[in-house]
C-alpha cells in the first residue's frame, strides 16, 4: 500500500539554461530559489517516488507516432537536449511501481503507450535535476500527456489519468511516499507571432484555481479559450489538472510566479496539498 502525500506544479523551461541572461538577475534568483524550494519541501513530505507529469514538444515523437499517453517503465536518463549544467546521465528509476500503475491504467481503460526505455526531454529532466534530485536518491516514473502539438489529449482524460494514478499508488505493491510533479509553463506562445508574449492575468487566474484546489474549474477551459488567452505553451495546464486530481488536493499553495518575456514564459510554481 503506498499513499500519495502530495505534489507540485512548476515550469519546464530550457530558455532558463539555453539563455539565462533573457531574465533579470532578481527574476533568475526567484526561479533558482523556487525550485530548490521545491526540492526542500520534497524531502519533508519523506518522498520515495515521484511521478513527474511532462509534455511533448516534437522532441522526443515526431509525426509518425504521437501517443496521447505514455508511461515509461524501465531505464532512463537524460536529458535529450543539451541544457547548461545539466549533464546527460542515468536517472534512478521505479520499475516495480511504474509496472503496477501501468497495468492499473490498463484496467481502468487507459490506453497508454508504454517505454521499457527512454531517453527523457527537458519536461521530465529540469523538475527531475532542478527539485527531485536535490531532495535526495528518489526514483522517478515519468509519463508524457499529448499537450504540446495536436493532437491534444482531452482535460477530462488528463483528469481520468489523476484518479487512476491516486487508486493505482493506493494498491501499489510496497509502502511508497509519491509526489506528483505536473511540468509545464502557464502563458506562452511557441513558435508563433506572439511569441515573447506573457499574460500575467491568466497566469494568476490559474494558480489562483490551484489555491483553491479548483479542479472542475480548471477542466472546465476550453482549448479555444487557453489558446486566444495564454497560447499554445498553456495547454500544459492539462498537467497540473492531473496532478491535483492525482493528489486530491484540498488546497494548493503557491511558491513563486515570474513573468519573463525573455523567457518566453510565465513561470509558476505551487504545492498541491493532500
Amino acid at each position: 500500500m503506498g499513499d500519495i502525500v502530495g505534489g507540485f506544479v512548476l515550469p519546464h523551461n530550457p530558455l532558463i539554461f539555453q539563455n539565462p541572461k533573457g531574465a533579470k538577475p532578481e527574476q533568475q534568483a526567484q526561479v533558482m530559489e523556487a525550485y530548490a524550494e521545491v526540492g526542500r519541501r520534497i524531502e519533508a513530505l519523506g518522498a520515495t517516488s515521484a511521478i513527474i507529469l511532462g509534455t511533448d514538444h516534437y522532441v522526443m515523437f515526431g509525426p509518425g507516432c504521437l501517443p496521447s499517453l505514455l508511461i515509461a517503465t524501465g531505464d532512463l536518463d537524460g536529458p535529450l537536449e543539451r541544457l547548461q549544467g545539466m549533464e546527460r546521465k542515468p536517472i534512478p528509476n521505479n520499475p516495480r511501481l511504474a509496472e503496477h500503475i501501468m497495468e492499473s491504467g490498463f484496467d481502468a481503460g487507459i490506453d497508454w503507450a508504454v517505454a521499457k526505455a527512454m531517453t527523457v526531454d527537458h519536461s521530465i529532466a529540469i523538475p527531475y535535476f532542478m527539485s527531485v534530485l536535490p531532495a535526495g536518491d528518489i526514483p522517478i516514473i515519468p509519463i508524457y500527456l499529448a499537450c504540446g502539438v495536436t493532437p491534444f489529449v482531452r482535460m477530462e482524460r488528463a483528469r481520468a489519468l489523476g484518479r487512476v494514478l491516486k487508486q493505482a499508488v493506493a494498491s501499489g505493491p510496497a509502502e511508497e511516499r509519491v509526489v506528483v510533479i505536473g511540468s509545464g509553463g502557464i502563458s506562452h506562445w511557441v513558435g508563433e507571432a506572439e511569441m515573447g508574449k506573457v499574460n500575467e492575468a491568466f497566469d494568476r487566474e490559474i494558480l489562483a484555481l490551484i489555491e483553491t484546489a479548483d479542479a472542475d474549474a480548471l477542466a472546465a477551459y476550453s482549448d479555444e479559450d487557453v489558446l486566444a488567452r495564454g497560447g499554445n505553451g498553456a495547454l500544459e495546464i492539462r498537467n497540473f489538472l492531473c496532478a491535483l486530481e492525482a493528489v486530491g488536493a484540498r488546497r494548493g499553495e503557491v511558491i513563486a510566479y515570474a513573468p519573463v518575456p525573455g523567457w518566453i514564459t510565465g513561470l509558476g510554481f505551487a504545492q498541491l496539498h493532500a
